[in-house]
């Protein structure tokens, strides 16, 4: 029975690995995700060579310049070359909304996986965690603890992880309860397989997709609570580059130098757009034929 239960895993896994291959191309919304978000990626990393401006040097002479002179973009209040902030901001805020989903992703299923296979007390006290962390609105929460604990990208990361891995847990659970009654599940069980095994090997590569897809999702609002946090003075701290306090630098100069202001502001939709694009692909792709 288990390796009926191994062969079942291997073959589910294979479906889904040969069927993204040959598909992936064919759906427009993963294609135009990817072509966004890799476009934003590759520019971030290659950020030195893009430009050539430090995006921290202050030029007081040259404030509030417009475009021209060497400056793409033109330079904010401070003499900063906004071309080089905005590029060097994309790879920071990037970065830290990446980060920011692995940690909950990681807890979150696991926590998700523990609870709805052996059910019980555990199940109890892992929904319960969950009904108070959801009990408040997530970007009420993630402010109020990054006030309490203090700016910077290290409690950026402890907020969101605080906050975030409940929606993950929920995810995998509702996927577990179902596939544990199953036969390749029950099959494992009767062939001796050890619970660590079962687990691992024949639960979690049948229940994570939802999960993933979701994290796509999760990254863009990871996104926003950043930008939100950098606009407050509560995200990322100067003088790295930050497109929220990019943001609430340039509002001062909305009718002078609009742009200021205006430039991450689209950069964060266009962002924002790569992901849910992306996000909607996967799901398309790692849905079973």
């Amino acid at each position: 029975m288990a390796v009926a239960a191994e062969s079942v895993t291997t073959a589910t896994l294979y479906e889904h690995r040969h069927g993204f291959a040959r598909r992936w191309y064919r759906t427009p919304t993963f294609v135009a995700g990817l072509a966004i978000l890799g476009a934003l990626v590759l520019l971030a990393i290659c950020a030195p060579l893009v430009t050539k401006y430090d995006p921290t040097h202050q030029d007081l002479g040259a404030a509030l310049s417009g475009p021209g002179d060497g400056h793409l973009l033109g330079t904010d209040d401070l003499g900063r070359d906004v071309w080089s902030r905005l590029v060097y901001g994309a790879r920071t805020d990037l970065r830290v909304a990446f980060l920011a989903v692995l940690f909950p992703f990681v807890i979150g299923t696991t926590v998700g996986l523990v609870a709805g296979y052996f059910g019980g007390k555990t199940d109890t006290v892992v929904n319960w965690l969950v009904s108070v962390v959801v009990a408040f609105p997530f970007y009420v929460l993630i402010i109020a603890l990054v006030f309490a604990l203090g700016p910077g990208t290290r409690n950026i990361y402890i907020v969101i992880t605080i906050v975030g891995w409940v929606s993950y847990t929920r995810i995998v659970r509702a996927e577990v309860l179902s596939a544990k009654r199953r036969e390749y599940v029950l099959a494992a069980r009767a062939g001796g397989l050890s619970t660590p095994r079962i687990l691992v090997r024949h639960l979690l590569p049948n229940v994570i997709t939802q999960a993933i897809v979701f994290s796509m999702s999760d990254v863009v609002l990871d996104l926003l609570a950043i930008v939100t946090l950098g606009y407050f003075g509560l995200g990322v701290q100067p003088p790295t580059p930050d497109w929220g306090r990019m943001m609430a630098d340039g509002q001062t100069f909305l009718t002078t130098r609009w742009e200021l202001a205006t430039i991450p502001g689209v950069a964060v939709v266009i962002t924002a757009l790569g992901l849910a694009l992306l996000a909607d692909g996967l799901a398309d792709l790692l849905r079973p034929e």
